[in-house]
């Protein structure tokens, strides 16, 4: 199996209103977010799929993050937040934005541009054969949490 990761830092905010501590209030991280791709054999190139691919599937999506505030939606201060500055915050439909959340919210992302990848409907072409294995969102450079389909 060859695998192939591609990572993203960005500097993103959070507010994690179930938790009992300091989380509660607003503070950011530098964040770095993995996805792992594997196939079982490269393609004409030698590669599992090119990295610009990745980026062209996912550089916007995962951009939205950047210097933007994550927040659970059942949080009391989530309108006025959101007033405040649009779409620089982004909402979790009842879920706080911890990294576990985030992990399985870009994994889905993910898996859904590598189907569209897949169609042919972006510029890097990628093969049936190619699988999004995880995905890993690092909060500090010593905790991380992971997503898989399995």
């Amino acid at each position: 199996m060859y695998r192939i990761c591609k990572r993203i830092e960005l500097e993103s905010g959070h507010l994690l209103s179930k938790h009992p501590g300091n989380c509660q209030f607003p503070h950011g991280h530098t964040r770095s977010v993995e996805m792992v791709f594997a196939a079982e054999e490269l393609d004409a190139n030698d590669m599992v799929m090119d990295f610009k691919a990745i980026k062209e599937m996912l550089g916007d999506f995962l951009t939205r993050f950047d210097h933007a505030l994550c927040m659970n939606t059942d949080d009391p201060n989530y309108e006025t937040f959101r007033t405040a500055y649009g779409d620089r915050v982004i909402p979790f439909t009842g879920k706080d934005p911890t990294s576990e959340v985030m992990a399985r919210t870009v994994f889905i992302q993910a898996s859904s541009a590598l189907a569209d990848a897949i169609e042919g409907k972006y510029a890097y072409p990628v093969r049936p054969s190619v699988r999004l294995e995880r995905v890993r969102v690092w909060e500090t450079s010593s905790s991380w949490a992971e997503y898989s389909a399995h």
